[in-house]
This record gives C-alpha cells, structure tokens and sequence, in this order.
C-alpha cells in the first residue's frame, strides 16, 4: 500500500493551477492586450512606425547601451563580488551595504544625481571635459546610467554561488599545479557560469527599460541621446498610441529574442566549460 507523505505545500494540480492563473493575469493578459493593440494597426503601419529613423535611433540605442552595460556589470560585478565574498577588510561590510543603493534609490533620485554629478558643471562632469569628453545628454551618459542600476543584478546574483564555492576547492586545484588562470577557467568559471549569465540577462532586462535614471542624464535629444522608454512616453502624451504600441511590441519582441540568445548561449558555453 503506497503511503502518501503529509506535505504543508498543496498538491501538484492546485499549484500548477494557482502558478498558471497568476502568471496569465499578471503577465499574460496584458501582454496579450498590447498585442492585440498591435494587430489592429495592420501589418504596413505597423512596419512604418517601427522603422522610422527617430524610432530605430531609440530602439539602436536602448539595446545597445543595455548590452554594454550588461557587460561591464558582469566583470566589474564579478569582481566586486570576489572582494566582498574572499577577502576581508576595513569597510567591507559598508561596501556590501552600498551595491543594494540602486535597488532603493528612487529612480528619479538617482536621474538626478547623475545628470548634476555628469553635467559640465558637475564635480566628474567637469573633470572629464577637461579632456574634452562630454557625458550627460549624450549616449554615454545613458551608458553610465545604466551601469549603476544595472551592478546590484549581478553581485547579488554571483554571491551565493561564490560563498557555497569553498576556497579548499582552489587550494586543491594549486596543490595539483594549476596555475591562477587555470584554476580560475577550470573550476572557478564552470561553477559560476549560470549565476554570471543570469546576473548578465537581469542587468540587460532592467536596463532596456529603464527610465526614471536615465531620463535626466540623457537629455533625449532626438537621435543622438533618446532611448525607446521616454519616446513612448511621448507618443502616448501625445495621444498616438498607434505609435506608442507599435514600439513597445518592437521592444518586446527584441528583448525576447535576446533573452533566448543569451539563456541558448549559457547552456551552450556551461556544456562546453563543463566537458
């Protein structure tokens, strides 16, 4: 006679059901309503919208600067998260405390901070157009903006898996006569791998559509500093949600393709590392 065990959990039916009617309601339903916005637009109008110059600018640059500072997250991430998970030090603790300040900070807050900080009268702003590099209301103060919301995905993300990675594991790698390099692509890199690629998509997934942060520091000059988020914020103040729906379905789409490109490519290089 098969016992079944007592479970505080509900059964597999009630969970699944709960799990897809909570996903359906929250995410599935309105993504289905912004779809269904688009396909009333026809097929021409559609492609119109999307492949205006002013809309192509701001899509080009929102994913590009995404990727960017996804990329400089996850090695200055991973880094940051090494220091702060092997070495101990005076003011690590503060430090530690201070990765979760984009989380908290209002994104306006930090928008503004940024812009007064960058500006040409700013303290860095200053500084930097001493050597004639200009950074707030241009392209690369939307990169810079989006490296700060975009560090705590990953450092958060890689110090679990570094603190359950003990260091006996890389001493035994050097008793071997592994080298630095060796031990760091031969043990330390398979074992983080997953969490580096997911702080990867996490920062790249805030980052495209972020807003508030940005919106200051970029200046939204028509194609030169404008991203996709605040040119459908316009579009719709300016009552065309034709336009505004068409981009957000373009936004969606590209950032679902890429997601799959970069959760293919994890498997693909775990897979690889591992064997």
């Amino acid at each position: 006679m098969l016992i079944r065990k007592p479970s505080v959990i509900p059964g597999f039916r009630l969970t699944l059901g709960i799990s897809m009617g909570w996903l359906g309601v929250i995410v599935l339903l309105p993504l289905a309503a912004l779809f269904l916005k688009a396909a009333s637009l026809g097929w021409d109008e559609l492609v119109d919208i999307v492949t205006s110059e002013r809309v192509l600018a701001a899509l080009r640059l929102s994913f590009g600067a995404a990727l960017a500072a996804a990329a400089l997250n996850a090695v200055v991430g991973l880094v940051v998260s090494w220091a702060l998970v092997r070495y101990e030090f005076p003011g690590r603790r503060v430090l530690d405390a201070m990765i979760d300040v984009p989380f908290a900070l209002p994104t306006a807050v930090a928008g503004i901070a940024l812009s007064a900080l960058y500006a040409e009268t700013g303290w860095l702003g200053r500084a930097f157009g001493l050597i004639d590099i200009k950074i707030a209301f241009t392209p690369l103060g939307v990169f810079v903006a989006l490296v700060f919301i975009g560090l705590p995905f990953v450092v958060r993300t890689l110090q679990p898996v570094l603190q359950d990675l003990e260091p006996e594991v890389e001493e035994a790698a050097a008793s071997l006569g592994a080298s630095r390099p060796q031990t760091m692509w031969r043990v330390v890199l398979p074992a983080i791998l997953p969490a580096l690629f997911t702080g990867f998509a996490l920062a790249f997934a805030r980052a495209v559509g972020e807003y508030g942060s940005v919106i200051f520091i970029a200046g939204n000059v028509p194609l030169v500093s404008e991203i996709a988020p605040p040119l459908i914020m316009l579009k719709l103040e300016e009552y065309k949600y034709a336009d505004a729906t068409a981009i957000a379905v373009a936004m969606l789409m590209l950032s679902f393709l890429l997601l799959l490109l970069i959760n293919f490519s994890q498997r693909r290089l775990v897979r690889e590392t591992v064997s």
